[in-house]
């Protein structure tokens, strides 16, 4: 009976587990079936490089595919603030032309309308909270 099997340092045990989640993992992520990998002190150092090469690729892949999709939603989201930037300003200045506009009773009649639910934002509603 050999010693060889049961001679393996912690990072030799390492390097296969690593391996062999990484390997499961990736092949469900990209939806291909899991593929069985032995390493045994036998395995050419090829093979472990290919291994490594193999598992580099597919998290490149992964990499890539989560930057696009994240760059799309950013764009996606400067968009959107952009547009309701714009929409604020104008809304601003409808605003401040509506009360310049407006005799000081029409504006003293519109803010008794007001239901106080409505006001502004105020730290002080948070007290009774």
């Amino acid at each position: 009976m050999s010693t060889e099997m049961f001679a393996k340092t912690p990072m030799e045990v390492a390097v296969y587990q690593l391996h062999n989640f990484s390997i499961s993992f990736f092949s469900s992520l990209l939806g291909g079936d899991v593929v069985s990998v032995k390493l045994d002190n036998s395995a050419s150092g090829a093979s472990v490089v290919a291994i490594d090469n193999k598992i580099e690729q597919a998290m490149d892949l992964v990499k890539n595919h989560l930057m696009y999709a994240v760059r799309e939603e950013v764009e996606i989201l400067k968009e959107q603030i952009k547009e309701l930037a714009e929409k604020n300003n104008q809304l601003e200045r409808e605003n401040y032309l509506l009360k310049n506009l407006a005799s000081p009773e029409q504006l003293e009649k519109f803010q008794s309308r007001i239901p106080t639910d409505v006001l502004p934002f105020s730290p002080d509603y948070l007290v009774g909270l």
